[in-house]
């Protein structure tokens, strides 16, 4: 799945503390220069070389049980029941904020509400574009950006759904266009609100209370929305979780009204002063999953990684058996996948690659990339390999997760070494001794 992030970021990117305390780790993405015969072997010479493919790889997954998922780059939203990895829900919390302090909406006596509408700019999807039936409900306990938020995680809110009846049900069009008035914008899904909250949030305005007079008194008087999906039972293979761009100013919550004849509007919008997190539910029971994450042995058939929830592991032992007074010249790692072109379920693009150092986990400053053509993964582990025999790393346990953890749908099957397709997971190491 291809996807990339605005140029504009709303709050700083993250995948979640837990998972990418990256780039400050043990090995950096620049190539750690030593000195030890750094003035006898060129490290990029091949001469004298040796080559090693035959390391035993043990592979297996981990279940994840506390994603930190606040200020996500994408909120994500849908359902899908995936055939190997069991029904995925998403949703996701936020708040609003005024567009500009104290309004002023004049006469309101004068005005007739004309519709408020939750306008949430499409990103990408996962899935296939089946209808879903959209929720979304007022929240009634305060949240914090400089709060932590973990995707478990549940927030008080009113019992009342907001969207108007006979408009929860939408069929998605995430590459189509939408159109806004008069004007033309990139796909957004348009969810219509209950007027009368629009009617509320303008009394408001002119009640002589200060509700309105600052960012923080306005989201304590109006906390937030929590969007949510209700699609019930779902077939196998049906469904999609859709990725929404919070960052993009289209973003917002407008009310459209008339004055005196006059058609105007008023934004509350999604920006950095905004908190907001990701909500998922993943229910892995009876899949094949399941059973690796259960009995890590059934990982060497294959093995599994889902975004918000599991991670695939692959330990080389042998890696440690490198001569001490080594250059490595390559290490590369490739890692064969189950997948079908066209398959609804793409695999990431790319994966990260981590470590975990004192119960933390690292990235080690790499990322393995996709080719379709192979339907493998490549990941040069060259500095990871380097640092293995300098002894500035010990551990020989590698783990993979889908890129964008914290703000896809994204899952991957990855081979293992005992599978009866004709690929399987190997490293191959090149080093000459000194």
């Amino acid at each position: 799945m291809n996807f990339s992030y605005p140029n504009s970021w709303r709050k700083v990117f993250g995948l979640s503390a837990t998972f990418l305390i990256t780039l400050l780790v043990v090995v950096a993405c620049k190539k750690k220069e030593s000195t030890l015969g750094n003035d006898v072997l060129d490290p990029n010479s091949l001469l004298n070389s040796t080559q090693v493919d035959t390391f035993q790889l043990t592979t297996f997954t981990i279940a994840e049980d506390s994603l930190i998922s606040d200020n996500p780059a994408y909120a994500v939203l849908g359902s899908y029941n995936d055939p190997k990895f069991g029904k995925v829900d998403a949703s996701f919390y936020t708040q609003v904020v005024l567009s500009g302090l104290n309004p002023n909406f004049g006469d309101i006596s004068a005005i007739t509400v004309d519709s408020l509408v939750l306008g949430l700019e499409y990103a990408d999807y996962y899935g296939e574009l089946s209808p879903q039936t959209v929720e979304v409900y007022q929240l009634t306990e305060k949240i914090h950006v400089d709060s932590t938020y973990y995707s478990f995680q549940d927030k008080a809110h009113s019992s009342t759904n907001l969207v108007v009846p006979g408009y929860e049900t939408f069929t998605p069009t995430p590459d189509g266009e939408t159109i806004i008035g008069e004007d033309t914008v990139d796909a957004q899904l348009r969810i219509r609100l209950n007027n009368s909250l629009a009617t509320q949030l303008i009394n408001e305005s002119v009640s002589g209370g200060t509700n309105y007079s600052s960012i923080d008194n306005f989201t304590s008087y109006f906390k937030g929305l929590y969007v949510k999906v209700n699609n019930g039972s779902q077939l196998s293979g049906k469904g999609a979780v859709f990725y929404f761009n919070l960052n993009d100013p289209l973003s917002k919550m407008t009310i459209y009204y008339t004055q005196a004849g006059v058609q105007k509007t008023f934004d509350f919008l999604i920006n950095s002063e905004c908190a907001d997190f990701n909500h998922v539910d993943i229910d892995n029971s009876g899949k094949p999953v399941q059973n690796v994450i259960n009995d890590t042995i059934s990982g060497q058939t294959e093995f599994y990684a889902q975004a918000f929830k599991s991670r695939a592991i692959i330990k080389i032992p042998g890696l440690k058996n490198l001569p001490k007074k080594c250059v490595i010249h390559k290490a590369e790692l490739i890692l064969p996948i189950q997948y079908q072109t066209a398959s609804k379920y793409s695999p990431s693009d790319e994966i990260s690659v981590s470590v975990r150092i004192d119960n933390i986990l690292s990235g080690i400053g790499v990322f393995g990339f996709y080719d379709n053509y192979t339907k493998s993964y490549t990941v040069d582990c060259r500095d990871y390999v380097q640092a293995l025999v300098t002894g500035q790393i010990s551990t020989t346990e590698l783990i993979l997760s889908p890129r964008f953890f914290i703000t896809s749908a994204e899952r991957i099957i990855f081979n293992g070494p005992s599978t009866i397709n004709k690929k399987k997971p190997q490293i191959v190491v090149t080093y000459t001794q000194y």
